[in-house]
């Protein structure tokens, strides 16, 4: 068995969730400038997911659902998965984003589990609060590392892909390390780039 674990947004999603959810708030470009300087490594991962959260209160946690559930998936995802499939890979995905997001990918795509994180919500709207797996810089390395030791699988049989800064810890504990349209910051760390937006290019690297 080999392990492949994936980012979500602006890798197997194209685009950022938390992006079209404030689009609903007409705050899209005050939120992605956030987001661009996380996933450039300029800003703490951590503080800029909840300044980005923190700016959503009160958007209509049912408006949020709609949106996660319409997402638009980048373009070769479900080739890659059948592929990894079918070469005995367990495909897992790791996001700071929302579980309302990854979720319905696992559903869609068929990948194995999704670990990301919970926007909380009351009386139907969003509270401006977050929690989850994947709060801080470190969190995907970790969650790494302790499901290679709960499937008894290498770092030299994972593979990860990613496209930010925040995806740098899981790339210190795998084998292949794809950075995918990624910022440069993550390409320093990989040994395969891909630069083209189709993720069925992954499958040339097996």
């Amino acid at each position: 068995m080999k392990l492949c674990v994936m980012d979500f947004d602006s890798t197997l999603m194209d685009g950022e969730t938390i992006d079209f959810i404030a689009a609903l708030a007409g705050i899209e470009a005050e939120v992605s400038a956030i987001t661009e300087e996380a996933m450039q490594g300029r800003l703490d991962f951590f503080e800029s997911l909840t300044r980005r959260v923190g700016l959503l209160k009160g958007i209509d946690y049912a408006k949020v659902d709609n949106v996660c559930a319409n997402l638009p998936y980048m373009p070769g995802a479900q080739t890659l998965i059948n592929g990894l499939k079918e070469q005995n890979y367990k495909i897992m995905v790791f996001s700071g984003g929302f579980r309302n997001a990854t979720s319905r990918a696992k559903d869609t795509l068929g990948f194995d589990a999704d670990f990301s994180n919970i926007l909380h919500q009351k009386d139907g709207k969003l509270t401006g609060l977050v929690g989850g797996d994947m709060m801080f810089d470190f969190s995907k390395g970790d969650m790494l590392r302790r499901i290679q030791g709960i499937l008894g699988v290498s770092e030299a049989d994972t593979m990860v892909i990613g496209d930010g800064a925040n995806d740098r810890s899981m790339f210190a504990h795998a084998g292949k390390r794809v950075a995918f349209c990624a910022k440069e910051i993550l390409k320093k760390e990989a040994n395969v780039i891909i630069d083209e937006k189709n993720l069925a290019k992954v499958l040339e690297y097996l």
